[in-house]
C-alpha cells in the first residue's frame, strides 16, 4: 500500500513505514534543535545548556531515596547517565512530533515549542543563569527544530515541498499535501534516498556541533578562570611530610590525592563557573556583625594550611569517594569571631552559589580540638572549578552532605530546628559523623595471586578521632594486627599494611579498624542511606 494524505494507504506498501519515516525525521529534527542548543551555550557566556538545566531541575525535584538508587544503578557515573535519560526523553517526544506532523505540521511545531518552554523555565529557575539567555537559547532550538522537522517531513513526501516563487517568498502555508500529488501518493527511490540522505547529514551535523558545545561548556568560559595562578604564602603552613607518614606498599593509595584524582560527588551536572572578580562571600543570620567578603579580601586575611580527609555519605563499604588532601585556607573560628555568634545560634548553614545548602552544629565548628576552614586552596593551588571555586568550607569529622560548601556564597547563623539542609530535606540523617571505616587496596576482589609472600593493604579512616589500629582476618581467622602508617593527624586517613604467606586456594580478607577512642567499626552491613554505609570490607581471591 502507498500512503496518501487522507490516511488511505494503496496496496503493496506497509502502514508501519510512514509512521517510522515521520519519527525518524522528529528524532533527527530533535538533535538538530538539541545541538543548536549546546553549542550557543559553549559559544556564548553565561548562555545555559538546556540539557544540564533540565537535568539539574530533575535533581533539585527528586524525591527521597532517589539519591541512593541512582548511586547504586550508576556509580560515578549518574550525572552522564542523566544527561544521557534527559536527551533520550527529548528525542522521544521529537519522535511524537514528527509522527503528529504527517496530519498536523502545526501541532508538531506546538509540541516543539511546549517542550522548549519547559526548557527555558527549567533554566530559568537556576541562579546562575541568564534569563534572557536562556530564553534566546529555548527559541533557537525550538526554531532550529521545527525548521528541520518541517524540511524533512516534505522530503519524506508529508508535506508540500517548500519553494521559492518570483516574489522571493515561501509558497507553502506548511499544510499537508495535495491528496493524491507526488509528496504523499507514493514515495519513489530517489525521494527516500534524498530523505534518508538529509535525515543522516541532520543527524551527523547535531552529533558533531553537540559534542563541540559540550566540550566548550566543560572547558568554561574565560570569567570562570581563577584571577590569579597561585595563592599568597599562608600565615601557617603545613610541616612537610615525613618519610613514615606514607607507607611504599604494593597497590596501595596515595597518602595525598592529586586535585584530578580527587572524588567529585555534588548536585550539580556541570561546575559552575563562578567569576571571582565579582564573587562574595556574606556571613548573615544570628550575628552581631553581617559582614561581606570578596575574593580578594579574603585571600588577604592569614591563611593557614592542613590536611583533612573529606568522605561522601554515598560511599559504600570498600568505596572510593574518600580522599585526602593538603587544604589552604582561613580559619572559620576567626571569621565567626568577627561577625560575633549570637547565642542561641545552633547551626551553621552553608549556602553555595547554586543554592545548594547544608548545616551543622556550631558547637562542631567552635570545638577547639578541629579546624573548620573557609578553604581557597587545594594542594597549594587555587581550588579547582568542580571542587568549589572560588571558596568552600572544609569541616574535619562531617560528611561532606551537611559540612563541605563548594562555590560557597554566605554562610548563615540559625538554630537546629528552624532549617533543614538539601540532603536533610530528601531523608538523610541531620548529624553527619563519618564514620570509622577502611578498606583493601591491594589485592583487589577476583584477582589470581602467586602462592607465596603478599602484601594486603589499604587505607582506615576515623576523621576527626583518629585511626589507632588495623586488623586483617584471612578466612574468618584469627584478626592480625597491620602496621600503621603515622598519621598526619586526627583528621586524616592512615595507610596500613601486612605480609601474608598465601597459600593455594580459595581466600577470603576482612579489615577492620579501631578509632582514637577505642571503639571498633560497625561490623553489621548497611547501605549508606541515611547516615553513611556500614560493614567490614573484604575482597575474595585465589592463589595459585
Amino acid at each position: 500500500m502507498t500512503e496518501f494524505a487522507d490516511g488511505r494507504h494503496s496496496p503493496g506498501s506497509s502502514p508501519a513505514r510512514p509512521v517510522l519515516r515521520a519519527a525518524g525525521a522528529g528524532v533527527a529534527a530533535g538533535a538538530v534543535g538539541i545541538a543548536a542548543s549546546e553549542l550557543l551555550a559553549g559559544v556564548v557566556p553565561g548562555a545555559p545548556s538546556l540539557i544540564i538545566a533540565v537535568g539539574s531541575f530533575v535533581i533539585a525535584k527528586q524525591p527521597p531515596g532517589a539519591k541512593d538508587l541512582v548511586a547504586t544503578l550508576f556509580g560515578t557515573s549518574d550525572k552522564l547517565a542523566l544527561n544521557v535519560a534527559v536527551v533520550i526523553v527529548a528525542l522521544l517526544v521529537a519522535a511524537v512530533a514528527g509522527v503528529v506532523g504527517r496530519r498536523s505540521f502545526g501541532n508538531a511545531s506546538r509540541l516543539f515549542a511546549g517542550f522548549g518552554l519547559a526548557a527555558f523555565a527549567a533554566a530559568a529557575l537556576q541562579p546562575l543563569n541568564s534569563t534572557v539567555l536562556a530564553a534566546v537559547n529555548a527559541a533557537l532550538a525550538t526554531g532550529a527544530s521545527i525548521g528541520a522537522l518541517r524540511i524533512l517531513l516534505a522530503d519524506a513526501g508529508f508535506l508540500a515541498p517548500v519553494r521559492l516563487g518570483r516574489t522571493g517568498r515561501d509558497e507553502d502555508d506548511g499544510s499537508v499535501a495535495p491528496s493524491g500529488g507526488m509528496p504523499n501518493a507514493s514515495m519513489p527511490g530517489w525521494s527516500r534516498r534524498r530523505f534518508l540522505l538529509r535525515a543522516g547529514a541532520f543527524l551527523v551535523g547535531a552529533v558533531a556541533a553537540g559534542a563541540l558545545g559540550r566540550l566548550l561548556i566543560a572547558r568554561g568560559h574565560p570569567s570562570g578562570v581563577p584571577v590569579s595562578a597561585s595563592l599568597p604564602a599562608p600565615a601557617a603552613p603545613a610541616q612537610p611530610l615525613v618519610a613514615d607518614e606514607s607507607l611504599a606498599a604494593t597497590g596501595i593509595t596515595p597518602i595525598v590525592i592529586p586535585n584530578d584524582a580527587f572524588y567529585q560527588i555534588d548536585t550539580e551536572l556541570l561546575s559552575p563557573q563562578v567569576d571571582a572578580s565579582t564573587w562574595q562571600l556574606r556571613v548573615t543570620g544570628m550575628v552581631d556583625h553581617p559582614l561581606t567578603f570578596n575574593y580578594s579580601e579574603l585571600l588577604a586575611m592569614p591563611l593557614f594550611e592542613q590536611y583533612v580527609t573529606l568522605a561522601c555519605v554515598s560511599n559504600e563499604v570498600g568505596g572510593g569517594l574518600v580522599g585526602n588532601t593538603l587544604w589552604t585556607g582561613v580559619h572559620l573560628k576567626e571569621v565567626l569571631a568577627q561577625a560575633g555568634v549570637q547565642s542561641g545560634a545552633t547551626q551553621i548553614v552553608g549556602r553555595s552559589v547554586d543554592g545548594f545548602t547544608v548545616g551543622f552544629p556550631t558547637a562542631w565548628a567552635l570545638d577547639p580540638s578541629r579546624e573548620p576552614m573557609i578553604a581557597v586552596g587545594m594542594n597549594r593551588l587555587p581550588l579547582p572549578a568542580e571542587h568549589g571555586y572560588p571558596a568552600r568550607l572544609i569541616v574535619p569529622g562531617l560528611y561532606g552532605y551537611v559540612s563541605a560548601t563548594k562555590w560557597l556564597s554566605e554562610i548563615e547563623l540559625t538554630t537546629r530546628e528552624a532549617f533543614d539542609a538539601y540532603w536533610v530535606a530528601l531523608g538523610w540523617a541531620k548529624d553527619g559523623p563519618i564514620l570509622t571505616a577502611s578498606r583493601i587496596d591491594h589485592p583487589s576482589d577476583g584477582t589470581t595471586l602467586a602462592a607465596g609472600e603478599v602484601d594486603i593493604d589499604g587505607l582506615a579512616w576515623a576523621p576527626d578521632r583518629g585511626v589507632a589500629s588495623v586488623e586483617v582476618s584471612i578466612d574468618n581467622g584469627p584478626w592480625q594486627t597491620t602496621m600503621l602508617s603515622r598519621a598526619i593527624s586526627r583528621a586524616t586517613w592512615v595507610q596500613w599494611w601486612l605480609r601474608w604467606q598465601a597459600k593455594p586456594g580459595q581466600h577470603t580478607i576482612q579489615v577492620r579498624a579501631t578509632d582514637g577512642t577505642g571503639a571498633v567499626q560497625t561490623q553489621t552491613p548497611g547501605g549508606p542511606e541515611p547516615a553513611g554505609a556500614t560493614g567490614y570490607h573484604q575482597v575474595q581471591v585465589s592463589v595459585s
